[in-house]
């Protein structure tokens, strides 16, 4: 993204002549606290499932600092910071017994830090799973036996578990390479996959989880990117799992490459279900407080563009205006 969505909101918001001085300094008081929010967010899974192409699939790695954790219990976590977005790359299970043992003690130590606040300090686990491995066992224990009982009451809404590399899932048959997309066939495979993933962790934890199947894609040296399949898919469960006033740094730091998120199951229309997220939580939270008129929705959305502004304004009720002038920092 070659524009800051805070100094866009800062710019706009201090141009509207649509509200009271006593508004916009409420807004512009928001758009600081959400600034300042941090999203933190572990990803996991055992070696070879895809963490990394995941990674660089879904946000801008190119920029990120990468590090590892300053504390013994997280110095085997790779660190990506993106602005006030760090990402958590943790080894899985699967490593031997007594690496295991270490890797599970690393992940739960990491799951109870707490924030300045005192709040848990990650947000969000993404536990990916290998489609073209038949044997889950150790992805199991590590989702049933440390990372549910770690996050405890809250693991329903902190967990998300996805199923990468599915067009391998069947050793790479059925599914269609030119058309990026799996054959009925595989469909079905996979639905079934999805079903016994999601049992498999209710019978052991009585959490219901919703696993989705996607593929990351890849990129050898010399040879074209592989498109996405179900990226976008991915991308909007994730956005629904983390709190509105910390879903900006994702929209910050997604890729903006349209052809990563291109393709997909089209059981709804993830990009836009996306987008109206972004912009519903940041109306929300930039005009949290303030007594703001019909027009501000679109005019936040307009940053994303005319779409965007149609999207935010959209959005509903007093509101629902300030969507329109976020746009133009994605090209929606």
């Amino acid at each position: 993204m070659s524009k800051d969505i805070f100094k866009e909101l800062e710019k706009n918001i201090g141009e509207l002549t649509s509200i009271s001085e006593s508004d916009r300094i409420v807004m512009l008081k928001n758009i600081q606290s959400m600034k300042n929010k941090k999203i933190n967010v572990m990803i996991t899974g055992a070696t070879g499932c895809g963490k990394s192409s995941t990674i660089n699939a879904l946000f801008n790695t190119e920029k990120a600092k990468v590090g590892v954790g300053v504390d013994p219990e997280t110095m085997s976590i790779e660190k990506y910071e993106l602005d006030n977005l760090t990402l958590w790359d943790s080894p899985g299970l699967g490593d031997g017994k007594e690496k295991d043992n270490q890797h599970g003690k690393n992940i739960i130590d990491l799951l109870y830090k707490k924030d300045d606040s005192g709040n848990a300090l990650i947000d969000l686990v993404l536990v990916i799973l290998d489609g073209g491995s038949r044997d889950l066992g150790t992805s199991y224990k590590l989702i049933n036996q440390v990372i549910i009982p770690a996050l405890g009451d809250s693991a329903k809404d902190r967990i998300l578990v996805a199923i990468n590399q599915c067009d391998m899932a069947m050793k790479g048959r059925y599914f269609n390479y030119e058309e990026n997309k799996p054959e009925p066939k595989l469909v079905e495979f996979l639905e079934d996959k999805v079903k016994s993933v999601k049992d498999r962790i209710k019978e052991a934890t009585g959490v219901d989880i919703e696993p989705i199947y996607y593929s990351a894609g890849f990129k050898e040296e010399g040879m074209p990117q592989q498109r996405p399949y179900n990226l976008s898919k991915l991308l909007y469960f994730i956005v629904k799992h983390t709190p509105e006033e910390k879903r900006i740094h994702i929209a910050q730091n997604m890729t903006k490459e349209e052809e990563m998120l291109k393709d997909d199951d089209r059981l709804i229309d993830y990009n836009k279900k996306v987008k109206e997220s972004f912009l519903g939580s940041i109306v929300k939270s930039v005009s949290k407080g303030a007594s703001v008129g019909a027009d501000i929705g679109g005019s936040i959305g307009s940053i994303f563009g005319s779409a965007g502004k149609a999207i935010g304004s959209a959005i509903g009720g007093a509101i629902g205006a300030i969507g329109g002038f976020i746009g133009g920092l994605f090209g929606w």
